[in-house]
């Protein structure tokens, strides 16, 4: 290397990567700034920065036994998180998610592992964009999130200051850590007879590398507003200040008559019935019927949804209430009632499932009846006000 000249670019054969004409060289940096050659960024690896720009992939050097090294971005990244409290131990791993214990909530009671931390797997290559570590809690009552990054640092005595970490909420799907729907929810959309094809039109999605955990996003226009997370075991969570709306709304853009139901599987239960202009609340029903005067759309918080969609709602001169039948569903039918109005609304009555009990919700009467049933229940609702003079709530 008697060519090599530090805080200069030098090239030479590279030792990794096959040259069959000798044409890919790794250029060598010695330098504290970081280095951009042929419009490539060179991370650093230590106090030197070295990349190959031939024909392959960025060299990406490998350990004895196949695992990459740890780079110094990686480093960092762990070091960041231990700041807030984030013990990064060996299941760590960049590419792969691992499940630590949440600082902020200590896992409750059963000191559960509830932190779901992932390494961007590019935080092994000199990709210096895309060099970052995201984290999550699953807890219903933490849901603490950020990210801290490798690149752009901030020097201040000689310490890497942080970004803001609990950041605001990104809406995209990749910001949000979404991935396609993998063979275990599908399977599971199955059993419950709802189709791929449903699943695709919704845009239903999972968090990334968890089949676990359901994410069903809320679009308006066709961009992404909003998520609302579902674990199989029937666990809901929302990303804390997240505008509330009502999901499926881009279905009723353009509609005189919706179908309001309490969930979204209900939702996705009655397109397969052949109804797509059906949207549904995003967050569950009250216990009772308030007693008290619907309050000013500023400080009506819990139905916040409905005024966030007036413009579509005003449109609508007909609005069949399909809430679940137990006592929570009959009790968010009223309050929705209320606001939009008895005039325009219609309530749909279950069918019975045996001589003591009724079927709960639109999923429930697909499953069992199937979708022509599931269509002649939505077809046959009644007036509300009739409804309301007969006393069936």
């Amino acid at each position: 290397m008697d060519t090599f000249t530090p805080g200069k670019i030098n090239h030479f054969l590279c030792p990794k990567v096959c040259v069959p004409m000798m044409q890919n060289k790794v250029v060598v940096a010695v330098s504290n700034a970081f280095f951009s050659y042929n419009r490539r960024r060179l991370g650093p690896v230590g106090s030197r920065v070295r990349s190959c720009y031939g024909n392959s992939k960025f060299l990406n050097p490998q350990s004895a036994n196949g695992n990459g090294l740890e780079k110094h971005e990686v480093r960092v990244l762990k070091q960041k998180m231990e700041l807030l409290g984030i013990n990064c131990d060996d299941s760590c791993i960049p590419g792969n998610y691992g499940h630590l214990l949440c600082p902020k909530c200590e896992g409750g009671r059963s000191m559960e592992k509830s932190l779901s931390v992932h390494i961007n797997r590019d935080a092994w290559q000199w990709d210096l964009r895309r060099d970052l570590a995201m984290w999550r809690c699953y807890r219903t009552c933490c849901g603490w999130t950020g990210q801290a990054f490798a690149n752009g640092r901030v020097t201040n005595e000689g310490m890497n200051i942080i970004f803001k970490v609990s950041s605001p909420r990104q809406i995209t799907a990749e910001g949000m850590v979404l991935e396609p729907l993998g063979e275990k929810l599908i399977a599971y959309f199955g059993d419950r007879m709802i189709s791929e094809e449903t699943l695709r039109r919704n845009s239903v999605m999972q968090m990334a590398g968890d089949q676990g955990i359901i994410a069903f996003t809320y679009r308006q226009k066709g961009v992404l507003i909003g998520c609302k997370y579902r674990t199989i075991e029937k666990n809901f969570w929302q990303d804390k200040g997240t505008e509330k709306w009502l999901y499926g709304l881009d279905d009723i853009k353009e509609v005189t008559e919706i179908v309001i139901v309490e969930g979204e599987i209900d939702k996705l239960s009655v397109e397969e019935a052949g109804f797509f202009n059906c949207v549904s609340v995003p967050g569950g029903a009250p216990q009772t019927v308030s007693t008290k005067d619907i309050p000013s759309l500023e400080k009506d918080k819990a139905y916040q949804y409905l005024w966030n969609c007036k413009e579509y709602l005003d449109k609508v001169s007909r609005i069949i209430l399909a809430t679940d039948g137990d006592a929570s569903g009959q009790a968010l039918a009223e309050e929705l009632a209320r606001r939009l109005g008895k005039e325009r609304c219609w309530l749909v009555r279950w069918p019975k499932k045996d001589h003591s009990c009724c079927f709960k919700d639109a999923n429930e009467v697909l499953k069992c009846l199937g979708p022509s049933a599931l269509k002649e229940v939505i077809e046959t609702a009644e007036s509300y006000e009739v409804c309301t003079m007969n006393q069936v709530i």
